[in-house]
């Protein structure tokens, strides 16, 4: 595709004696530059990305988009073709350009979209598990990576920008895919990365506390999370369907003020839905719960424990459904579902306790936790739990209730400080602490986990929330190994 062509499908108004090279890449990366490529200059609070024009034209790049009027000289300098757009117009320009240029990938397969501030990774990997149990070839995009049936490769973002994930969309119609199960941020709906996308159907899961570092207020929170209910369906040619747990206070907001159509479900049979999940047997490793819905009712058994997981069941399956699947089919999916990874992940070791590694790192998503943990508990209930450095502050005391007002003995220590100092984190989660519960403070977190697994004792089961799948700890602005699984081995070895 030309400059022009592109630029035109966009939306982008080229100047009149723009040259018009052949575009055979676009990214937003200049270490990524093959010939060919439009480098796209993206605004930045760290660094001014035209810095990296040399470096794009040395490695081949024909063209770039410059959001300073200044740089469009110094691109042509380097014999660049160069297209001047303002910065507050990307967020709109982006997904324009991505859609034009792979034109417009998700037409050829089902997608479903994930939202809210728990459950999506859960939600969005079970519902691939039980598609690949039906036979379809389906893949899956958000926090654990972006993985197909035949390959997996790792993420910045949970969804990211606009260049790189109609990108990894643009793979999956290559790689002949049925169905891609895809988280969906809320920074990734406010900043319109994901626009454009035509959804067979999205699943809002829950609205808590969370990233109000970036939104400000959990009105402008939930605002982002209904642009997948309300204006992303609209820029799509495709038939929708949500489903929205109205369970949840939000939930039944989103469900009435869409004008799309919707399924409800719900884990409480006391409120009104097409859907309801209610669990019978509860175990560490497995769920039974029972199905109502309007054509009859179902006893369902899922290789999945906990008790928070009958509502990640409850999103999948009506999401699914939602997305034209049917429920005769995936009836029989669920008993042979495995564990998420660092999702409620039962850590096998030989020991009389158990310990349990979980990414809960809201108040809410430690509550459900723990209140899933403790009735499967014949001992104590021991608690690792720290908060992530420059994210939300407000939720750290919060956290550092829901984890000790519900356990026997907490241990508050080190997430991913990134650049903040992680004794402050440490004691502001700290403040929160229930009245009268035993805590320690242990900055260092292999110190931490070591401390709990040595202090445990026969029946009790240490729960570390926060990291979960991670095998990463970030300090400053570097990443380095750390997995909590292997640090509990370690520690069992000493």
């Amino acid at each position: 595709m030309t400059l022009i062509e592109l630029c035109t499908r966009a939306g982008i108004l080229a100047p009149g004696d723009l040259q018009s090279p052949e575009i055979n890449l676009l990214t937003l990366d200049s270490r990524l530059i093959q010939p060919g490529s439009l480098f796209v200059c993206m605004p930045s609070n760290r660094q001014d990305s035209h810095a990296f024009l040399p470096a794009a034209a040395a490695a081949g790049a024909v063209a770039a988009i410059v959001h300073h009027e200044s740089a469009v000289e110094t691109a042509r300098a380097l014999g660049l073709t160069a297209v001047f757009l303002p910065a507050e117009r990307y967020p709109d320009t982006l997904w324009q350009l991505a859609r034009a240029f792979y034109n417009s990938p998700t037409s050829s397969y089902k997608l479903i979209g994930v939202t809210g501030t728990n459950g999506k990774t859960t939600t969005a990997w079970i519902m691939r598990q039980m598609l690949t149990a039906l036979g379809l070839r389906a893949g899956y995009l958000g926090t654990l990576g972006f993985t197909l049936p035949e390959a997996s490769i790792e993420l910045n973002n949970t969804t990211p920008f606009a260049l790189e994930l109609y990108a990894l969309l643009a793979q999956a119609k290559k790689a002949n895919l049925d169905a891609l199960c895809m988280e969906v941020s809320s920074h990734a709906l406010a900043e319109k990365r994901a626009d454009g996308l035509e959804f067979d159907s999205a699943i809002f899961t829950n609205l808590t506390q969370d990233h109000l570092d970036f939104h400000g207020t959990l009105e402008q929170y939930a605002d982002a999370k209904f642009r997948l209910f309300s204006e992303l369906p609209l820029q799509s040619e495709k038939r929708f369907r949500a489903a929205i747990n109205v369970a949840d206070p939000v939930g039944r907001s989103f469900a009435d003020w869409t004008n799309q159509p919707v399924l409800t479900f719900s884990t409480n049979p006391e409120i009104e839905a097409d859907y309801h999940y209610l669990a019978s047997d509860v175990q560490l490793d497995s769920i039974t719960f029972d199905l109502k819905t309007p054509t009859g009712n179902h006893r369902l058994k899922a290789g999945l424990g906990g008790l928070f997981n009958v509502e990640n069941l409850a999103s999948a399956l009506t999401g699914l459904i939602a997305a034209g699947y049917s429920l005769d089919d995936l009836l029989n999916t669920t008993e042979n579902l495995k564990p998420v990874p660092g999702r409620f992940e039962n850590v096998p070791i030989e020991a009389n306790f158990r310990v349990i590694v979980d990414y809960a790192h809201t108040p809410d998503a430690v509550e459900k936790l723990l209140d899933s943990v403790r009735p499967l508990t014949a001992g104590r209930v021991i608690t690792v739990v720290g908060c992530g450095g420059d994210r939300d502050k407000t939720k750290r005391p919060l956290m550092g209730f829901a984890a000790s007002e519900r356990s026997d003995f907490t241990i508050v220590t080190s997430d991913n400080p990134r650049t903040e100092d992680p004794e402050t984190i440490v004691g502001e989660v700290l403040n929160g602490i229930a009245p009268n519960r035993p805590a320690l403070a242990i900055v260092d977190r292999a110190e931490a986990i070591a401390h709990a697994v040595g202090f445990a004792s026969e029946n009790d089961v240490v729960v570390i929330a926060g990291k979960g799948h991670e095998n990463y700890q970030i300090i400053g602005h570097q990443k380095f190994p750390f997995d909590d699984r292997e640090f509990v081995r370690e520690a069992l070895k000493k």
